[in-house]
């Protein structure tokens, strides 16, 4: 019994990390009898780094935004697994609560079911000062709802149709609207769907969604090209994150964020200035899928 309690504490200490921003805090701690000595990558502590500095610069434009009445929602969309709940997690991590949301809502209830499309949305849409980000939103009617025949065709056409027009009134009352669309590939996506299964911490992600995603992975595709197509617009563009490497999806979607903002003592533009190699714009999205759409292996997620 107790060898196999020493083999299983071995195999809880193999497991531990170190919370995120760890390794930089202590990067210049001195040896003590206290202390243990950690082996940490270069990149990580690059990482915790720059996702500190953009973290100070968001919660300047927080305080900026709550003196001049500014609204932004950020929506983030993608396939399962690309990575969106982490980086959402760092967007707020040191906001002030008060004035900044996650929405991430559960399946309409029937009363929703009877409503307006949009209309369980729209109680959530931010108020002056406010940061609301949606943990995937109105567009799962656009991919999710469609691959797994929870709508009918028409209720995919008529959304394609409307909302557009939604998204422009939202846009012309004064709420700067960002709409992300997170992309990773098919085999990274199965990799982290395996790590869920085996890490404790992550098992909360796991749905039956999930196991279905690799097998519709090409009519995920189509539908995201009809969305694009559909729904990418001058006045509410997509802004494609390619997000297999997660911290530097996460670093990258900040930087265009603060890039796209006026606040008070914002860094210098090259220091926000976001990866062309990770963030892609809607149209160049849309043109890479054209020259692809009869090679879905070349396509990205």
């Amino acid at each position: 019994m107790a060898k196999k309690a020493k083999k299983q504490e071995k195999a809880e200490d193999e497991n531990i990390r170190l919370a995120e921003g760890t390794a930089y805090k202590n990067s210049d701690g001195k040896k003590g009898e206290d202390k243990i000595a950690v082996w940490v990558s270069r990149s990580q502590i690059e990482y915790e780094k720059e996702l500190k500095k953009l973290q100070i610069e968001l919660m300047k434009l927080q305080l900026t935004m709550k003196e001049n009445g500014d609204k932004v929602l950020a929506i983030f969309e993608g396939r399962d697994a690309a990575g969106k709940g982490g980086t959402i997690k760092r967007f707020t991590e040191h906001l002030n609560p008060r004035n900044a949301r996650v929405v991430a809502l559960t399946k309409p209830n029937e009363t929703e079911m009877t409503q307006w499309y949009f209309q369980r949305y729209i109680a959530h849409l931010p108020s002056a000062g406010e940061i609301v980000l949606f943990d995937r939103s109105w567009y799962n009617r656009a991919m999710v709802e469609p691959v797994m025949g929870f709508c009918t065709d028409e209720q995919n056409k008529r959304f394609l149709k409307d909302v557009p027009m939604f998204e422009e009134m939202l846009v012309k009352n004064g709420i700067k609207l960002f709409k992300f669309y997170f992309s990773v590939s098919k085999e990274v996506q199965k990799e982290r769907f395996e790590c869920r299964k085996t890490d404790l911490l992550k098992q909360y992600k796991l749905s039956p969604i999930d196991n279905l995603a690799q097998k519709y992975w090409d009519q995920y595709s189509v539908r995201k090209f009809q969305m694009l197509s559909e729904t990418n617009r001058t006045i509410a563009p997509w802004t494609i994150v390619r997000s297999d490497n997660k911290k530097q999806a996460r670093l990258n979607c900040m930087k265009f964020v603060l890039s796209n903002m006026d606040y008070r003592d914002r860094l210098a533009e090259e220091e926000l200035r976001p990866d062309p190699e990770i963030i892609i714009s809607g149209i160049e999205e849309l043109k890479h899928m054209e020259e692809n759409l009869m090679q879905p292996r070349e396509l990205r997620g």
